[in-house]
This record gives C-alpha cells, structure tokens and sequence, in this order.
C-alpha cells in the first residue's frame, strides 16, 4: 500500500497528533486524583466533538450549528448563552431567521480570522437594534448592500464566521431561543462532490487543534494555579477577541480549596444589560449545571444592599451563608464573572477563604 498518498498522511498526520495529545494529557494530570485526570481526557474528547461538528463547512449553504453544548465544550463555554455558528463568505449574501425565546439579549457578530487568537469581531447587530414580531421572530439581512429596511449585518472582507448569541437570566425555565441561516440572491456555482486538498487542508487543521488541547489546559489557567483565590480583571478577553462578545467586561480568578474550605466573594452588582458568574474546571469545561449549581445570573443572584456573595464550597453552607456555587469537591478550579455593557468598570470582588462550619454556625 502506497502511505505516501497525501489523504493517508493527512490522516496519520491526525492519529500522531491525537496520541501525543492523550500522552501530554497523561504527564500533565499525573499528580491529580482518578476523577480529575479522567475529567482531563473527558474534556479533550468534547474538544474533538465540537470540531467535528464543524468539520465540513460549506459556505455556500451555510448552517448555524449550535456550539458549546454540554457535550462539546470547548474553552470556557457558557450555558447560560446559546450560541449558534456559520461558516460564510464576505461576498455572498444570507439572512438569518429566528426567534428570541426567553433570551433577554441577542446580539449576532461577524468574525474575520480563524483561531482563537487570531479572531476579531468586525461587524454586529445587537437587539437594541433588531425589530421583532410580537411573538420575538426576527429577519436580519447579512452580506451584500444595506437594504431599504429592515434589520442588516454587513460581511467586511476576510469575514469567516457569523455568531448567534442569546443571553438568558434562566436558562432553564423555558422559552427556548432558536435562529437559521439561508443563502440569499443566485447561487454560486455547484462544487465539486470532494475537494481532496481542502479535506487534507482541514485534516492538517484537526491536527493542529488536537496538539494545541493539552496546551491550553496547561497555560490557560496558570495565572489562576499561581494566584489561586483572588480575582482578578480579565483584560486579554475584551473587544471580541477569540470569539468573545465585544461588550463584555471579564473578571476571572481560581479557587485552591481543601476539604471542608470555602471561598466567599463579595461584591457590587454594577448596573449593567445582563451579568452572571460561572465555575470551570481546570480544562476549561463549565461544571456540571445539569444537575448542579454552578452558576448565577442578575436575575437568579440574590442581592443585599446591591451586593452579590457567592459561597464557592464542595457543600451546601445554607441559604444565609450566600448563593451556594458548588465547586464538586474539586480542589481547584476557575470562577468567571461577566458584565454586558456595564455603567462602570466593575471592581474584582473581595474574597475570603473560611470553614463551611463556621458559615453555618453563624447562620
């Protein structure tokens, strides 16, 4: 058999970097206890789902795929969103179609670059400029020239992708968001079934996310391992860089607890369109809101004087203590805390490491 054939290197190419990755993995979780080194594998496996899911892209009929699922998450996923992603061409044109739902903000972005450091938001249409119908459909025109009315995202040259976001205060009570995108105007021309250089090309792409995992793993939450319970400003993550939402504010820290430990933060809730504070793993998977506590919003927190405290701790500290963030017994871990459109910059807040006992004794 000839393994000289470019698909077949392509493809050993992605095996390689596939059991290089699960080595790195390996020494990188050596020291971490059976339940957190399985995590680590578990959560380089949803990587893998969330690019195959977008592994075959055809921007001439392009889909918005829903991404960061409980499934395929993917560097710091947030359920308390719905996102929805396309892959397109800055010189055709779309429109997009959907519904709001329970969603008390959308905003869909026009991204050029690939990569998440090589994203930047570059064209965007919030909700406070979209029309919706009684029932909250929209149509929003994308690509081409502005139309004489209705709602428009332009594409600028080296446009790649187009981003549906729904901001939910409670995610779980209903009113599910849903959009779709349709190509507008004539039709390019009709492809080829395969084209064997892009599938090699994207081959090759795989390979590249798949050694790039274990990385990120390790470098991402450095700072948090080397300051473990503070908070701190997240400066790298503002303007729409790596497919974030341009409006938005970060504050990001990690918690190093033992058993029995909490940590309590406390703060200002500034005014702002919507905020919300989330736990992750070491591997940058949000924890388990399935079937956990893990995250508040403005609308689910609960305020005193207009002040947050959330109690991040392997056990419930009581109701008095402060809204309960369960860490699931995980020693370490990332708390980030997200502000849209805030009226100030809003302060880190402070933080207390304490017994859950002694919370409960003076509750």
């Amino acid at each position: 058999m000839d393994t000289d054939r470019p698909e077949v290197r392509a493809w050993d190419a992605f095996v390689d970097a596939l059991g290089a990755a699960g080595r790195r993995l390996a020494a990188d979780t050596e020291g971490l206890d059976e339940a957190e080194r399985a995590d680590g594998f578990r959560a380089l496996v949803r990587a893998l789902h969330n690019r195959f899911a977008r592994f075959e892209v055809d921007r001439e009929l392009p889909e918005l795929l829903p991404f960061n699922g409980w499934r395929q998450k993917f560097f710091m996923d947030n359920p308390d969103f719905r996102y929805w992603v396309a892959d397109v061409r800055p010189d055709r044109r779309y429109r997009i179609t959907g519904n709001r739902g329970s969603a008390v903000y959308v905003s869909i972005t026009a991204y050029a670059g690939s990569g998440t450091a090589g994203a930047e938001a570059v064209a965007r249409l919030d909700g406070d400029r979209m029309e919706f119908g009684e029932s909250g459909d929209f149509t929003v025109a994308v690509g081409g020239d502005r139309p004489d009315r209705g709602d428009w995202l332009p594409l600028p040259e080296k446009t790649t992708a187009v981003w549906v976001r729904f901001f939910h205060e409670d995610a779980a009570a209903g009113g599910e968001s849903r959009c779709a995108i349709e190509r507008a105007g004539s039709a390019g021309p009709v492809p080829p079934p395969i084209d064997p250089g892009r599938f090699q090309h994207h081959l090759h792409g795989l390979a590249r996310t798949v050694s790039f995992v274990p990385d990120a793993f390790a470098a991402a939450a450095a700072d948090d391992r080397a300051r473990p319970n503070e908070i701190r400003h997240w400066a790298e993550m503002t303007g729409g860089a790596a497919f974030t939402e341009p409006g938005i504010h970060y504050l990001r820290g990690g918690w190093e607890l033992g058993p029995g430990e909490a940590l309590v933060l406390e703060g200002d809730a500034v005014p702002c369109r919507y905020w919300n504070v989330l736990l992750y793993s070491r591997f940058l998977n949000s924890l388990d809101h399935r079937h956990r506590p893990v995250s508040r919003t403005g609308a689910t927190a609960t305020l005193s004087g207009g002040r947050y405290r959330f109690v991040l701790a392997a056990e419930d500290p009581g109701p008095a203590a402060g809204d309960w963030l369960d860490t699931e017994g995980r020693p370490f871990g990332i708390v980030v805390l997200r502000w849209l459109h805030p009226e100030r910059t809003p302060d880190p807040p402070s933080t207390r490491l304490c017994r859950v006992a002694d919370l409960r004794s003076r509750t």
